[in-house]
């Protein structure tokens, strides 16, 4: 029904490391970021190979590429040809890994659509999606920044104009019950077929700080000014947290997602221990969808 992947990066021994760490903990898939050592327009063609290759022997599916933007994503005009040209790059590494997804953060999707950043970010993602479906790929945009249905009507939007599918969603629910207050369970249904890839991670709010706060934080210091936002919300081990698994799960189910369901753990301390108690909360969640 689902496949259980992780994020290589997470297990804190680099990328190839962490793609044998994928498999010892029983995930048959993972995710690999496109940065430092596998940023697309610096690799090296013979770490590329390494990583197919023990991909290969550890019998790992690369479920996506994560082309992380950083900064405001694509919200700024002037960063966005150096931006989207990035964006092709990983999705042509994400092709010689026999991988066509790739996930990124584009900023905040506005309210009004008639706005100039929303018609930026829509011109944006209408190149990125028509050179991602000619290449038979899909630039997956993650939920949290916005409430899941002005996401869905957004790559619609995108893909309506580009002719294609090339933009679709990367659900993550933790992001949803941490940041936006958005229903977890009610946004797969929302969000349907343009789903494409997800992340299982939990999480609690603590405090409505909105994702405006949040996300501009991101954009300041990235992930580690994020990890230190402990007033705001507090992402746990899967099972600990506020994510309903179950009716998750099988909201996933009713839409056909038979997809990844890759674990994302943004903790430098007990990171590799947390990943493999997921793996095995998640087998035992399988049986009962």
């Amino acid at each position: 029904m689902f496949k259980i992947g992780t994020l290589a990066d997470w297990f804190g021994k680099g990328i190839v490391e962490g793609i044998r760490e994928s498999r010892r903990c029983g995930a048959g898939g993972v995710q690999l970021y496109a940065w430092n050592e596998f940023d697309p327009r610096t690799v090296k063609p013979e770490t590329v190979r390494a990583v197919r290759d023990t991909a290969g022997e550890c019998e790992q599916e690369v479920t996506a590429l994560c082309g992380e933007l950083g900064g405001h994503g694509l919200e700024i005009a002037a960063d966005n040809y150096q931006k989207i040209d990035y964006l092709k790059r990983v999705v042509d590494l994400a092709r010689e890994l026999n991988c066509r997804i790739v996930t990124t953060h584009i900023g905040i999707v506005p309210d009004n659509g008639d706005s100039e950043k929303y018609a930026l970010m829509k011109k944006a993602c209408v190149e990125i999606g028509a050179y991602a479906a000619s290449c038979g790929a899909v630039v997956a945009i993650e939920t949290g920044p916005e409430p899941v249905a002005r996401l869905r009507a957004f790559v619609d939007a995108c893909n309506g104009e580009a002719g294609g599918r090339g933009i679709g969603i990367n659900y993550d629910p933790a992001n949803l019950v941490m940041v936006t207050g958005d229903d977890e369970v009610e946004g797969v249904r929302c969000a349907g077929d343009a789903i494409v890839h997800t992340h299982a991670k939990d999480g609690r709010m603590n405090h409505f700080a909105g994702p405006g706060e949040v996300y501009g934080l991101f954009a300041q210091g990235g992930i580690e000014a994020i990890s230190k936002v402990s007033a705001w919300f507090t992402e746990t081990p899967l099972g600990q947290g506020n994510v309903r698994w179950l009716p998750y799960l099988r909201a996933l189910r009713e839409i056909a997602y038979d997809g990844y369901l890759t674990i994302e753990r943004e903790v430098k301390e007990n990171a590799a221990e947390d990943i493999l108690t997921a793996v095995n909360f998640l087998k035992s969640l399988l049986p009962q969808i």
